[in-house]
């Protein structure tokens, strides 16, 4: 494992959570939109995370970096795999005054909960944190091997 490559993966966990929250904040500002370009109601996206450097174990992988028998690969982090529509359907509610009723006057409502939309934010908030709890202590310890050379 090289010096930096602590900085390298959480810098990678940063963007992703990053973009989570990005996806997260669009789900929740579209949770009432019944009429997208596509005249469908809006649906909720989510973010497909994937490993970054090869497709080893962990175990593998752990034991290669703390110089065992292992795949010998170094880890890379994480990256964006794609940002995929979920396709359950959202509830009918019954509105017979709304522009997007049906005959029967029922409107399709986008296939977003707030809750687990604010539950999914804080979770991608705390993972953000702990990344950046972890690129400031490998920062740490590289300011303290250096303060021990000089």
């Amino acid at each position: 494992m090289g010096m930096f490559d602590a900085l390298d993966i959480s810098g990678s966990a940063l963007s992703a959570e990053r973009l989570r929250m990005d996806v997260t904040s669009e789900n929740l500002a579209n949770a009432q939109t019944t009429r997208g370009a596509n005249g469908q109601p809006y649906r909720r996206k989510e973010v497909v995370l994937q490993e970054m450097g090869g497709n080893s174990s962990f175990g593998a992988t752990l034991a290669g970096v703390m110089g065992g028998a292992g795949s010998g690969e170094t880890p890379g982090g994480v990256q964006v795999a794609g940002i995929v529509e979920d396709q359950s359907q959202g509830q009918l509610v019954y509105d017979p005054s709304h522009p997007d009723a049906n005959a029967q006057g029922y409107v399709r409502m986008p296939n977003v909960e707030s809750v687990t939309e604010m539950t999914d934010l804080i979770t991608e908030s705390r993972s953000y944190e702990a990344n950046v709890t972890a690129m400031q202590t490998a920062k740490s310890m590289y300011t303290k091997t250096l303060d021990l050379l000089r």
